[in-house]
């Protein structure tokens, strides 16, 4: 017992570099902020319940009414009257910033560490370290995230000596694929990258910590408090900002209590209000309807948004589940150009060039690329031609950089920004943001696209092999779908939890709405115009399973096939199955961690289900806490 709170089994002990006095001593000073974390969520359910019951779309709100938690009008926050950021130095010029975990799953530290060391050595402009959707949660790999960033950050000499060796790899792979090395001095090149970190989601809950009522602690005040505590000297003492991305937002509401949770920690550490910087993934739909308020609601903390792709489509799935008209086509259709995805990419960009009250404008960091220069030669080619057609398209579009999905990809998307060479594009003008049925509408715009059965395929593949990565510790997996297994020129795609998730997602609308197919299908034998119905997806789910199951190891893990992936099939299923559509794919998951038994898991899976259906409550806390 660790003042108002319980940790794990014998973590406090093990961790103890970790889990400092000073970090607990925050944790307990920011505990009372649990108790608004669950009712926020709680009130999530609730409008989406609402928004079923009454099948209404999301509304932008009221110009009159004040944004929760705030002294701030909705309209004075849309017209720029409110207090925003200036964007530190080291911010100012992010054209990319690659992603991913700073741990590995079952890895000792002098391993797992190896992920910090090529983040920092890759050239990047910032990398964004993950302790949501990319980093595993298995065991302890939260506890192993935050120990190797404080390892690093600090300059520990552990990481130092990794950072050596994996530069020197970093060199030899360069000059085979780019002709020539891609570092001169490792120990320069570690101080280039500016350092931000993840925090994990509102809805999400930590799986080491309870509250004193034995409540199970929001990630987000576990993952922030432990990375500001833990690095804010370092991080100051280098000169760098205490940078951090938000994700999953849905109202500005949300939002203030961020802002809140926030501030209380600088004020106990005795910050400055501000001193902490935040960039917001927009990947909710109902964020968008409320971009401007975001901004006022976090106030000095904000410097700028992020257009992610995955997690929105799924948002945007979500929200209009009720609607039997809104039906998504293949994933490879809904680009960052495809109609509801268009309009959304333009509010941000709308948002952020903005000015506040003193004129300060924010950033636009856009989305993921996704592609890994690993693959055939033919394969590579067409595969980087297409990441730079998108960066290139990016950065005309507004954008003041991307991110990038491998430590691979910064020296082959990095040189298109640098033949610009604007460090950012606060300012340039566009029309500011307008409120009307018209805006609301092309939030949920479905253009005509292919929905086929090759499509579905593809979804439920992916989906099943993903929900075994994540059952394996790798919540960022390299992935593609069974039928490309061998063929090296279609490339493995660097998948995360949104990517799963959506693939769910649509396979839920096509089957729940009667999705119409587009094309002839000689294998299934399926005409254009025929419904994609549950017994077409039940074919098609025995023989991509058996495909999973036929695959080599190094697709399909052999020691996964009879604990993980029948685990992944099951939560494919009861996902898929359940007429009332399931707000987080991650849940059925999460709940999974550390389960290898399939009979097991099927309990907890129904224990949910039954859970949600009765009242909406969400089970989201660790199955297997000893504290």
């Amino acid at each position: 017992m660790a003042n108002n709170l319980s940790i794990n089994g014998n973590l406090q002990e093990t961790y103890k570099d970790v889990y400092t006095d000073e970090a607990l001593a925050a944790l307990s000073a920011l505990a009372h902020f649990n108790d608004d974390v669950k009712q926020a969520m709680a009130d999530r359910i609730r409008r989406r319940e609402d928004r079923r019951i009454q099948q209404s779309r999301i509304r932008f709100l009221d110009p009159e009414s004040y944004i929760p938690r705030t002294r701030i009008k909705v309209q004075d926050a849309r017209g720029g009257r409110f207090e925003g950021a200036v964007i530190p130095p080291d911010l100012q010029r992010q054209w990319i910033q690659g992603t991913g975990p700073a741990a590995k799953p079952n890895a000792p530290v002098e391993n797992s560490i190896r992920n910090v060391a090529y983040a920092l050595l890759s050239g990047a402009d910032g990398w964004m370290f993950d302790g949501e959707d990319a980093l595993g949660q298995i065991t302890t790999m939260s506890l192993d995230n935050q120990r190797n960033l404080k390892l690093a950050i600090s300059k520990d000499p552990l990481f130092l000596e990794v950072a050596q060796v994996v530069a020197a790899e970093m060199n030899k792979w360069a000059v085979g694929f780019l002709g020539k090395p891609v570092i001169e001095d490792w120990r320069r090149q570690l101080d280039f990258t500016t350092k931000l970190f993840r925090a994990r989601g509102l809805h999400l809950d930590d799986r080491h910590i309870r509250d004193s009522k034995g409540v199970a602690m929001a990630a987000s005040i576990v993952d922030l408090t432990l990375y500001v505590v833990n690095n804010y000297q370092a991080l100051q003492a280098a000169g760098s900002s205490i940078a951090l991305y938000l994700p999953k937002i849905q109202t500005a509401g949300e939002a203030a209590l961020w802002n809140d949770i926030i501030t209380a920690l600088e004020e106990h550490l005795g910050l400055p209000v501000g001193t902490v910087k935040v960039y917001v993934l927009v990947e909710q739909l109902e964020a968008t309807h409320q971009l401007m308020e975001i901004r006022a609601a976090l106030g000095k903390h904000f410097v700028g948004y992020n257009t992610g792709r995955w997690d929105y489509i799924n948002s945007v799935a979500d929200a209009m589940a009720w609607d039997k008209n809104f039906i998504n086509p293949d994933i490879e259709a809904i680009t960052m150009t495809y109609g509801y995805m268009r309009n959304y990419e333009n509010r941000v960009r709308c948002a952020v060039n903005t000015p506040d009250i003193n004129g300060n404008y924010a950033l636009w960091q856009g989305g993921m690329e996704p592609n890994i220069p690993v693959g055939s030669e033919q394969g590579v080619a067409a595969s980087m031609k297409k990441a730079v057609a998108g960066a290139e398209r990016e950065q005309r579009e507004g954008a003041s950089g991307k991110w990038v999905a491998h430590w691979k990809m910064v020296n082959i998307v990095r040189p298109e920004w640098e033949k610009v060479g604007k460090p950012n594009q606060l300012g340039r003008a566009f029309p500011r943001l307008t409120y009307t049925q018209q805006d609301a509408d092309g939030l949920i715009l479905i253009e005509p696209a292919p929905t086929t059965i090759r499509g579905a395929r593809n979804l439920l593949s992916v989906a099943i092999q993903y929900g075994n990565a994540f059952g394996q510790g790798m919540q960022a997996a390299a992935l593609k779908p069974a039928d490309f297994f061998g063929n090296d020129d279609i490339l493995y795609l660097m998948e995360d939890m949104a990517t799963g998730e959506i693939r769910l997602s649509i396979l839920w609308e096509w089957i729940h709405k009667g999705a119409t197919l587009t094309d002839d299908d000689p294998e299934t034998g399926t005409k254009r115009g025929d419904t994609f119905t549950m017994a077409l997806f039940e074919k098609l789910l025995e023989e991509e399973y058996e495909k999973l199951l036929k695959a080599s190891n190094k697709d399909v893990f052999d020691a996964s096939k009879t604990t993980t992936l029948p685990i992944s099939r099951e939560i494919a299923v009861a996902y898929i199955h359940s007429e009332a559509k399931l707000p987080w794919f991650i849940d059925l998951l999460n709940i999974n961690l550390n389960n290898f038994s399939l009979e097991e898991a099927k309990k907890r899976i129904s224990l949910y289900i039954e859970s949600f259906t009765k009242d909406g409550t969400r089970i989201t806390e660790n199955l297997d806490f000893k504290g």
